[in-house]
């Protein structure tokens, strides 16, 4: 079984027990989180429940297992000629999940 959720504003196809990272959730290491805005729903065998836009009575539990820091993104800008240069960097920060279930 597979589900289509909204995760921290950004949609991930879910199978029980799999590991994935998201954008930072407000919990701590090591508790339980549930999502409810799941929009499609597929078994192994019959036919997808697709929501209008969430499928109703349907959620999915998860364990937050820690907290981490993604690589680091340069941002360089520059103009020829000009002797503009500046230089940035950015880290996001994610936290990694495991779905536990999926519930209908």
């Amino acid at each position: 079984m597979f589900a289509i959720v909204t995760i921290a504003g950004q949609q991930f196809k879910v199978t029980e027990g799999q590991r994935l990272f998201v954008h930072q959730l407000d919990a701590e290491a090591g508790s339980k989180v549930t999502f409810d805005q799941v929009h499609l729903l597929a078994p192994e065998s019959g036919e997808p429940t697709i929501g209008a836009p969430t499928v109703k009575g349907a959620s999915i539990s998860a364990t937050v297992e820690d907290h981490v820091r993604g690589d680091k993104v340069i941002i360089f800008k520059k103009k020829r000629r000009k002797g503009y240069r500046r230089k940035n960097g950015h880290r996001q920060s994610f936290s990694r999940i495991t779905i536990d279930s999926i519930a209908s």
